[in-house]
């Protein structure tokens, strides 16, 4: 065989040891949490009450000053929770462990030390060849939130985030539909004599079965429109065999649009969402009818959506009234706090057990499938295609 063509150095040729058994042991984490500075992002990672397991458990949390002002967490509840506040931001980054809600921006890598771990969200989409390669510069070793998988398979950061989002879709139209925010006037409930609201949900996902439930609970008259009948199933068992589901057909879906008096959007797709309803559906829904687009994150379902802010939520096109604000969870910045604090502290306590990141890796598959950077090595296949990027198995890695 021909040296020149094998994958393999002769080192690595040569037998190696077998290990049989890898010891855990126990280690103190020094955990940044530092204040979110993208657009209307006020949520923060950890909880004051997370805050103080984490330290009785012998660890140290650095907190930015004002990082859980946005949550209505003062630094006075983190500082008695046994948190170390400072104005120094870059100080925050540098601790070892740098836990945030948003991805960091190119600034903020430049703040942390080389072979730190972040713990943040990824949103792919957002991203920059540009981010990953200052990750590598850093050798970082980073984890999304968002890929992190449960012991059942499912991805506990995305389920609780959709739940949020599809409760809060329903609540929110309820808002708007009255007299005070230009809405028809109508009133979710059941009142005695009075046609209930009519809302089509288009998704079946976990937005949209969150959805159906709120609505359910509100006495709305619900319809659930997906492409898979699978999902419909599932729904239709968590939620009860007399809900109506129908498949997207055209038919049936202008149909509910034209009656109904809330559309709530919740498909989501593989790069952007499809466009499920047309603007000629929307012209010819109700005058005064509300869209909630909460698939605007990935590109809308519905053609006439346009991206808005917290600040000025609503347009209107056609005589329907548009909410197409993609960061719907950060509108209950609280609830939303407390979700991200109960999926990170027991991550955070498990590495701390396991003697840190890497022992945790090789025990928590689940765990594992958020990494995306290992030491400055890109792990994900999925970023690497996208980006046109070099990757090596984490499994070659971690073992």
């Amino acid at each position: 065989m021909d040296k020149s063509l094998s994958p393999f150095t002769k080192q690595q040729l040569l037998p190696q040891e077998e290990t049989l058994e890898i010891t855990k042991k126990k280690g103190n984490l020094f955990i940044g949490i530092p204040k979110e500075t993208s657009f209307q992002e006020k949520r923060v990672c950890l909880t004051p009450d997370a805050v103080s397991a984490l330290v009785s458990n012998g660890h140290r949390v650095l907190l930015e000053a004002g990082a859980g002002d946005g949550a209505n967490y003062k630094d006075k509840n983190y500082s008695e929770a046994g948190a170390e506040i400072t104005d120094n931001t870059k100080k925050v980054f540098s601790c070892p462990i740098v836990l945030k809600v948003e991805p960091l921006s190119l600034k903020e890598i430049t703040y942390i030390k080389p072979q730190s771990l972040i713990i943040s969200a990824l949103q792919l989409k957002t991203q920059h060849k540009t981010y990953f390669e200052a990750l590598k510069r850093k050798k970082a070793t980073a984890l999304a939130f968002e890929f992190i998988k449960d012991e059942d398979g499912t991805f506990p950061a995305v389920r609780q985030l959709s739940d949020i989002a599809g409760t809060a879709s329903v609540l929110i139209a309820a808002e708007l539909l009255s007299n005070i925010n230009n809405g028809n006037g109508l009133l979710f409930g059941n009142i005695t004599g009075v046609p209930p609201v009519e809302v089509v949900i288009i998704g079946a996902g976990a937005v949209g079965q969150s959805a159906a439930r709120s609505a359910i609970g509100l006495c709305a008259n619900v319809k659930v429109f997906d492409s898979s009948v699978t999902k419909l199933r599932r729904l239709q068992e968590n939620l009860g065999p007399t809900i109506y589901t129908s498949t997207i057909q055209p038919k049936n879906l202008i149909k509910a649009l034209k009656r109904c008096d809330v559309a709530i959007g919740a498909v989501r797709g593989t790069n952007r969402s499809p466009i499920i309803v047309s603007e000629t559906m929307v012209e010819n829904m109700k005058n005064g009818a509300l869209i909630i687009d909460v698939s605007i994150d990935m590109g809308g379902c519905f053609e006439t959506s346009e991206v808005t802010s917290h600040d000025k939520p609503i347009f209107k096109k056609h005589g329907v009234h548009h909410y197409c604000v993609p960061n719907i969870p950060s509108r209950y910045s609280r609830s939303s706090s407390l979700l991200l604090s109960n999926i990170f502290t027991p991550y955070l306590l498990s590495i701390a057990e396991n003697g840190g990141i890497e022992h945790a890796l090789r025990f928590d598959r689940g765990l594992k499938n958020g990494l995306y950077f290992y030491h400055g090595i890109l792990t994900n296949k999925s970023v690497a295609e996208w980006f046109g990027l070099d990757y090596s198995d984490v499994n070659l890695l971690v073992f």
